[in-house]
């Protein structure tokens, strides 16, 4: 999960599930923790999610998954998919969340089964909003797919 040379200037690019409760309050708890401004967030129903998506053979329709993109639209882009973008997500928020990467020990298939299993249980769980929800005004900015 290192960052290849040359990842200064391109903020990571947070892709989650709109309509997500779950979802919706790891934006809010990355936005807390992340004073610099450090992530970018965009919905999977957003046409620039989609693109991205795409380019990587990823299926758009499938909103099970948290991606992390790094290097957005330059030569060595990459997606962090799944655990691995929550825990990568952990590691750059830095301090007690760091810790999380303990976790980097278990298995990846193992990882992703138990987030598969939060995944299918997301909106029971967590809710679900009709629509998705507009930011606070402060962090609109970093809202790719609001933005622009």
């Amino acid at each position: 999960m290192s960052e290849p040379a040359g990842a200064a200037g391109v903020a990571p690019l947070i892709l989650y599930d709109g309509v997500c409760g779950l979802c919706n309050r790891l934006n809010r708890f990355v936005l807390e923790r992340d004073p610099a401004g450090r992530f970018r967030f965009a919905a999977l129903q957003s046409p620039l999610a989609h693109a991205i998506l795409t380019r990587h053979g990823r299926d758009p329709g499938d909103l099970d998954t948290l991606y992390v993109v790094l290097f957005r639209g330059q030569r060595d882009e990459r997606l962090l998919r799944k655990s691995d973008a929550a825990l990568w997500i952990l590691k750059k928020l830095g301090g007690s969340w760091r810790a999380a990467g303990i976790l980097r020990v278990v298995p990846r298939w193992v990882r992703d089964l138990a987030y598969d299993l939060v995944a299918r249980t997301r909106y029971r769980l967590f809710g679900r909003y009709e629509t998705c929800p507009v930011p606070d005004p402060r962090h609109r900015a970093r809202f790719l797919d609001l933005s622009g």
